[in-house]
């Protein structure tokens, strides 16, 4: 009985690993240090939606934004953001950090 137990929540915790692994191919890492996105250039499969994790390493907030994207995020200094977006058709998707646009520029390229 205990081995049966046993397979059964093998089965069931390999199960529930599956959604995660393919999550974590779908997950993008962006940086914000001295107001500046790092990469400035992800790139991203077109026609999936992905989540992109934005790190702000400043001390002040900023503003995820993106009219070509259609999202708006801020995220506080110190911290992490995530933002999901697409499925995307192939093609340019410009953001910026809307509180610093002049240096804060970055580009979502959907291939």
């Amino acid at each position: 009985m205990r081995t049966g137990f046993a397979f059964l929540l093998l089965a069931a915790a390999s199960i529930l690993a599956i959604p995660a692994a393919a999550q974590a191919a779908d997950d993008f890492a962006l940086s914000l240090t001295d107001h500046k996105f790092e990469p400035a250039e992800i790139k991203v499969p077109a026609n999936k939606r992905v989540t992109i994790t934005l790190t702000n390493n400043d001390a002040t907030p900023e503003e995820f934004d993106s009219s070509a994207l259609k999202v708006e995020k801020v995220v506080p200094g110190k911290s992490k953001g995530t933002i999901r977006i697409g499925p995307l058709k192939p093609g340019r998707y410009p953001f910026i950090g809307e509180y610093h646009e002049d240096t804060a520029k970055g580009v979502v390229i959907a291939e």
